[in-house]
C-alpha cells in the first residue's frame, strides 16, 4: 500500500507538475528548450489547478447525476431497501477528541446527508470503508459510531474491509445481497457518484444515487473565480483523481 500511494502521488498532480519543474531546473543548461517546456507545463498546470473557475468547469464534467429533491426523501422507502454511505478517510488522533480518530469533513458531509435520508425514509444504513493502512478502527466503524452519537441514527451493517470504490461495492454486495437487499441508495460526493453507481451496478445492485457536495456551480468567489486559491488546488486534485479512476475502472473491471 505505501508503494502504491507513493507512485500515485508522483503520477498525479501536483506531484507530476512538481517533477516537471524539477526537470526544468535540471535541464536548464543542457536542454534549454526542453527545460522551458517543462517549466511552462509545470507552472501552468499548478496555476490552472489553483483556479476555482477551473474546478467548477471540471466538476461539471463529472457531476452528471442530479441531486435528490427533499420532497423525494420520504419516497425512498418504496424505491430502495437500504442506504449505503461510502467512506471518505479519517483524521488521525484528533486531540480535541481525546486523541481518537474522527471521520473527515467529506465523510461528515456524507453522513449528515445519509442521516437525513434515513430519518425521512426509515431505511436502514450500511457504512462502507476499511482500515487506514491496516490500522483500526475502520472507516465504517468511525462513521457508524458518529452517526449514532452525533445524528442519533443507528447503523445496521458495517462493511469494514474495502479500500477502493470497487471493493466498497463488491463487499457491500457480499453482506446485503444474501439478505435480499438489492436496491440501495448510495450516498457519496457528486463528483464521485458516476464511479460509485457504476461499481454498485456491476456488483448486482439497483442503485438510487444520492449525491452531495457539488463543486460544479459558482460559489460567488471574488474576481469570478480567476484568483488562485489553496482550496481549489485540493479540489482539482480530487477531481483529476476521480476522472482517472473512472477511466481505469471502465478499462480494467
Amino acid at each position: 500500500m505505501p508503494f502504491r500511494y507513493f507512485i500515485k502521488q508522483l503520477i498525479l498532480p501536483p506531484g507530476v507538475l512538481l517533477l516537471l519543474l524539477l526537470a526544468a531546473w535540471w535541464l536548464r543548461r543542457s536542454w534549454p528548450r526542453t527545460s522551458l517546456l517543462c517549466f511552462i507545463a509545470g507552472l501552468g498546470g499548478l496555476w490552472l489547478m489553483s483556479l476555482p473557475v477551473v474546478v467548477e468547469f471540471a466538476a461539471r464534467q463529472l457531476e452528471r447525476v442530479p441531486p435528490l429533491a427533499p420532497q423525494q426523501w420520504q419516497a425512498l422507502a418504496g424505491q430502495a431497501d437500504a442506504i449505503v454511505v461510502l467512506g471518505a478517510g479519517r483524521e488521525r488522533g484528533d486531540p480535541a477528541w481525546g486523541g481518537a480518530d474522527q471521520p473527515t469533513g467529506v465523510a461528515l458531509e456524507r453522513m449528515r446527508y445519509a442521516a437525513q435520508l434515513a430519518k425521512a425514509s426509515g431505511l436502514p444504513l450500511l457504512t462502507s470503508g476499511g482500515l487506514h493502512y491496516g490500522t483500526p478502527p475502520s472507516e465504517a466503524r468511525l462513521m457508524a459510531d458518529s452517526l449514532q452519537r452525533d445524528f442519533d441514527v443507528p447503523v445496521r451493517w458495517l462493511e469494514e474491509q474495502s479500500r477502493t470504490t470497487w471493493e466498497n461495492a463488491q463487499m457491500s454486495a457480499a453482506l446485503l445481497l444474501p439478505q435480499g437487499v438489492k436496491r440501495v441508495v448510495v450516498v457519496t460526493q457528486a463528483w464521485h457518484m458516476p464511479r460509485a453507481v457504476w461499481s454498485f451496478e456491476q456488483a448486482g445492485f439497483d442503485v438510487v444515487a444520492a449525491p452531495v457536495g457539488y463543486l460544479g456551480h459558482a460559489y460567488a468567489r471574488p474576481f469570478g473565480g480567476w484568483m488562485p486559491e489553496s482550496r481549489a488546488m485540493w479540489q482539482s486534485g480530487q477531481l483529476l483523481n476521480e476522472a482517472v479512476g473512472l477511466l481505469g475502472y471502465r478499462l480494467f473491471y
